[in-house]
């Protein structure tokens, strides 16, 4: 499971002109979800999401987490982050999960995100979405679960 983390000072995801999801201060998380995943790796990157030190300290260094801030976390499924990109001039979306487990395992990240943090917002599953962000840094990391 791959999560593309954008530090933001704001996001949000519109489906159909609607607002579906938003978030200020936080995290918006790309999230791609490939055949070999489980539980376990959204659980894993979950961990990462929450803690990962990429919020500024009173010296300016990147010492302080999602959590630390107390931001928000908005998750968008973006099941293009699997696309195998070695080679031609198109994607392939061979290494992407089947929709049923991509759907399966984003949902279950995104449930275990509301019971473990304050402020979680989402995107809609398999939607033709439209994501604004103001990305703080910018800073962006590709973590994997």
């Amino acid at each position: 499971m791959k999560g593309l983390l954008q530090r933001v000072s704001s996001a949000r995801v519109e489906v159909e002109g609607q607002i579906v999801g938003s978030i200020d201060q936080g995290l918006m998380v790309l999230v791609g979800v490939e055949p070999q995943d489980t539980q376990a790796s959204a659980d894993k990157l979950l961990h990462k999401l929450l803690n990962y030190r990429v919020f500024s300290d009173a010296d300016g260094k990147m010492n302080l987490s999602l959590r630390d801030v107390e931001g928000g976390l908005l998750l968008v499924s973006q099941f293009t982050l699997a696309a195998d990109t070695k080679s031609g001039m198109r994607p392939s979306f061979s290494k992407a999960a089947p929709p049923a487990l991509g759907a399966e395992l984003f949902e279950y990240l995104l449930s275990q995100a509301k019971s473990s943090h304050a402020v979680v917002e989402s995107g809609q599953f398999g939607a033709d979405m439209q994501v604004h962000l103001i990305n703080d840094g910018p800073v962006t990391f590709l973590l994997e679960g």
